[in-house]
């Protein structure tokens, strides 16, 4: 593969529909002063996220893995102004970074921050009798991917879409040898997804700034 040439094509399209204001430009600097790892999606990603999000009609969004808010703000815009987006983040010093961007972006309104384990969030929202939400975002520490999954499926309803970032692992999926517990865990979460009859689903390849990866896209039947 030409790292160098997907890269350049990446920047191709960013500059064409991925267009970073700086609001993101300054989040993305926000991340990098505060050391956060640069984990992101990349700009083209994120205009993906939204645009589905708003061709779903998304009104209420659930994002797990909020880092330093670089996608909340990518999905908070698809929101209409009576929207909801609530993202979970493991780490406090993230999401306060977080918070700072999202205020930043004028949409502290429609944006809530809770932190924590997702594993323990995740069912404290369903005992809650959280409505459903229309679009749930996966980006967040691989090994319990397919936990999330359930989770997820729990809080949506017919016609819900959900993705989730980064299973492919730059190809390291086909590797039945590769002992990386993220490696591990996307690859049963692929499996969990491919088997779940609850869902229509596929996973695309990805290649650009963020190397080779992959998105898994679900709908939730009716």
């Amino acid at each position: 593969m030409n790292q160098e040439l997907f890269e350049s094509v990446d920047k191709y399209i960013s500059d064409l529909f991925g267009y970073e204001d700086e609001v993101l430009k300054g989040a993305i600097k926000s991340m990098e002063e505060a050391n956060i790892p640069a984990i992101s999606v990349s700009a083209n990603q994120g205009k993906f996220l939204q645009l589905i999000a708003r061709m779903n009609g998304a009104k209420r969004i659930l994002e797990l893995g909020t880092l330093g808010g670089y996608s909340t703000i990518w999905l908070g815009r698809a929101l209409p102004y009576d929207g909801y987006l609530l993202t979970l983040e493991l780490e406090q010093a993230h999401a306060d970074v977080a918070l700072q961007n999202i205020i930043k972006a004028g949409l502290d309104e429609v944006i809530e921050i809770k932190v924590g384990p997702a594993l323990e969030l995740l069912p404290q929202l369903v005992a809650g009798g959280e409505e459903p939400f229309d679009f749930i975002f996966i980006d967040a520490d691989k090994q319990p991917y397919a936990e999330y999954f359930e989770w997820a499926l729990k809080l949506s309803k017919p016609g819900t879409v959900i993705i989730a970032d980064n299973v492919i692992r730059e190809g390291l999926v086909l590797d039945d040898n590769c002992t990386d517990e993220r490696v591990i865990g996307v690859k049963r979460f692929n499996k969990a997804l491919a088997e779940n009859k609850r869902v229509s689903a596929t996973i695309f390849q990805t290649i650009g700034t963020k190397e080779h990866d992959g998105m898994a896209i679900a709908v939730v039947n009716s």
